[in-house]
């Protein structure tokens, strides 16, 4: 595969698996609110795309995270089938499919960032880029919280299937400690191949 035309056939991929889980979703409601990141995000991408083109790396994980939200939207994140595997594999309490969907959170937004940062900023690769990339997640993953909080406010049981807490306490900070590991995990283990690819465009 040309990595030139890697970024459209991901997208025409993504095209096709968003409006096949548009069929008989849980209920629609739920599939808006969950792939709405998507609607939001892919025009920006696409618009930008000629004047500022991201690493190939970026865009597989942006397309991965963007099946992950396909997936929990279909479902709902507390009823994802490999949500109830994992229960019955670990012994987990409940099903934690939504965990994957907030380590996405921090994961995949990590480079996202640090890529912009590194080509629109006088940041070096070090401490500061590392800790501001970090807080940049967590800064996402809250909000992300904050918009759950009015969903539930303003629908009341109407959100419990986009909330998908399952009666979990913790269940906001456990989401936010997610994303903080998934932006750690990404910096640490794909930090050096980003860097690459971003040699090989410069």
């Amino acid at each position: 595969m040309k990595t030139a035309n890697e970024p459209s056939l991901l997208l025409i991929a993504g095209s096709i698996l968003l409006a096949i889980t548009a069929i008989h979703p849980h209920d629609y409601l739920t599939w808006w609110m969950e792939t709405a990141p998507i609607f939001i995000a892919v025009p920006i991408f696409v618009a930008t795309y000629k004047r500022y083109t991201l690493t190939p790396l970026v865009y597989r994980l942006l397309f991965l995270h963007a099946l992950i939200l396909m997936v929990g939207g279909h479902y709902t994140y507390a009823e994802v089938p490999l949500g109830y595997w994992m229960e019955h594999w670990f012994g987990f309490l409940r099903n934690d499919y939504d965990k994957i969907g907030h380590f996405a959170q921090g994961f995949v937004p990590a480079l996202l960032f640090r890529e912009l940062l590194l080509r629109s900023s006088p940041l070096q690769r070090g401490k500061l880029l590392f800790t501001l990339v970090t807080a940049s997640c967590l800064a996402v993953s809250a909000c992300y919280e904050l918009i759950e909080w009015a969903a539930a406010v303003t629908m009341g049981q109407g959100a419990d299937a986009f909330l998908g807490t399952q009666g979990d306490p913790w269940d906001t900070q456990t989401d936010m400690l997610m994303a903080l590991i998934g932006a750690v995990c990404a910096q640490v283990v794909l930090g050096k191949v980003q860097d690459g690819q971003l040699v090989r465009r410069a």
